[in-house]
């Protein structure tokens, strides 16, 4: 560990938390991971050389189909957040090529300018969610997979400012 990388064992990653006009978030839900716990914001990795905010707008719009010109920013939470993969993924032969402990995200809040019609979730050949919706940031951290949890609690705190209010 360093002083400049407190997690050089994680895979660099970004995470998004998209609200509407409203107040409440985009959720999407991956059918690849079991239920109750299936839900999840846009995330994904950062390629070499590439700037976080743009890896950012890059994901949204793999995920789904919203383009830059669609949202405004909101803030970002400074630094990383990360969480590591329990042994049971680890040990899973279907990701021995995952090489890291877990993933390191940064994370980024953004209003989203456009229309239920702009949301495309196969815009992009890897298609990450079968469905989605829109909800309340409080209820992210009980709707994620446990070994996540942290990561969102944090991210529903940060964002609290951009969220619906319960």
């Amino acid at each position: 560990m360093t002083a400049s990388d407190p997690y050089p064992h994680h895979r660099a990653n970004v995470g998004i938390a998209l609200f509407n006009q409203n107040g409440e978030i985009w959720l999407g839900r991956r059918d690849s991971t079991p239920g109750p716990w299936n839900w999840q914001l846009p995330q994904g990795g950062i390629d070499a050389g590439e700037n976080i905010q743009d890896a950012a707008l890059r994901e949204l719009a793999e995920e789904t189909g919203i383009t830059a010109g669609l949202v405004s920013y909101l803030g970002e939470i400074k630094g990383w957040l990360a969480y590591d993969y329990p042994p049971e993924v680890r040990e899973d032969p279907r990701f021995h090529k995952k090489r890291h402990l877990g993933q390191k995200q940064r994370w980024f809040a953004f209003r989203f300018d456009g229309s239920d019609a702009d949301i495309n979730l196969q815009a992009h050949a890897e298609v990450e969610f079968d469905t989605w919706r829109w909800g309340q940031l409080s209820d992210i951290p009980d709707l994620i997979i446990p070994w996540k949890r942290d990561v969102y609690m944090e991210v529903a705190r940060a964002f609290a400012p951009f969220a619906l209010q319960d």
